[in-house]
């Protein structure tokens, strides 16, 4: 009886283990659409019809679909197909009223699992629109997940000391830019980046054109050692 007991505790363990590591799989969607403006698509989709993986294919979707559509305040509803209706649509309407101009709007997001353990998942996603300015707007967003829930995760559910985070991210900053004459921060003090995202050597700290320097600086990114911020996660 006991052995019996021993065994069925033991086959409890195995399958708690088995579901606490096991891993969400992706897929990469890969569309073009072009009817009269072009959006191209290649972003990785969680596979499965899981809670979790719902949770995290509509946060990806949805922030393409807020970049697509010019609205003032981002939309939590905004869905992905009637936004890429509403850019073909905007750009027909600007074709008609500016006939001569040989311009053709596009737009095109690339993205890909940066990252993933049995507590997080880390999304980067690249996005690049034309639509009709002087030249595009390229940004990246990280998106970071509970890996358990698919829930996504907020600067706070990641890190415990902001302010000591910061200084070590400063440190690797400083050392990033050393010998540069750009003048980063327009002359405020250091802040840390809007976008932090994870890779398999730490956290990665993304500074996006205009985040901290003109467009012709471009963009400003470094990785920083898990080693040197474990004190400040609260997970990865």
């Amino acid at each position: 009886v006991l052995k019996t007991k021993f065994l069925a505790l033991l086959l409890v363990l195995i399958l708690f283990s088995c579901e606490e590591v096991t891993l969400v799989n992706f897929t990469e969607t890969n569309n073009i659409y072009n009817e009269n403006a072009i959006v191209e698509l290649n972003i990785p989709k969680a596979e499965g019809t899981s809670t979790k993986a719902q949770a995290i294919n509509k946060v990806v979707e949805n922030h393409i679909a807020n970049m697509l559509v010019f609205l003032e305040e981002p939309s939590d509803t905004l869905q992905l197909d009637y936004a890429i209706e509403n850019f073909d649509s905007e750009y027909k309407s600007f074709k008609d009223g500016f006939g001569e101009s040989a311009m053709v709007w596009d737009a095109s997001f690339d993205g890909e699992v940066t990252y993933q353990s049995p507590m997080l998942i880390s999304i980067a996603i690249n996005s690049y629109i034309n639509s009709g300015g002087a030249h595009g707007n390229l940004n990246v967003t990280f998106f970071n997940f509970d890996a358990s829930t698919g829930e996504l995760l907020q600067f706070d559910d990641l890190f415990n000391d902001k302010e000591g985070l910061k200084e070590i991210v400063k440190t690797h900053f400083e050392e990033e830019t050393k010998g540069s004459e750009i003048n980063y921060f327009f002359g405020e003090p250091f802040s840390l980046p809007a976008n932090i995202g994870f890779n398999d050597e730490g956290i990665v700290c993304f500074y996006n054109v205009y985040e901290i320097a003109s467009c012709a600086d471009g963009i400003t990114e470094f990785t920083v050692p898990f080693e040197d911020v474990e004190a400040y996660l609260n997970m990865y």
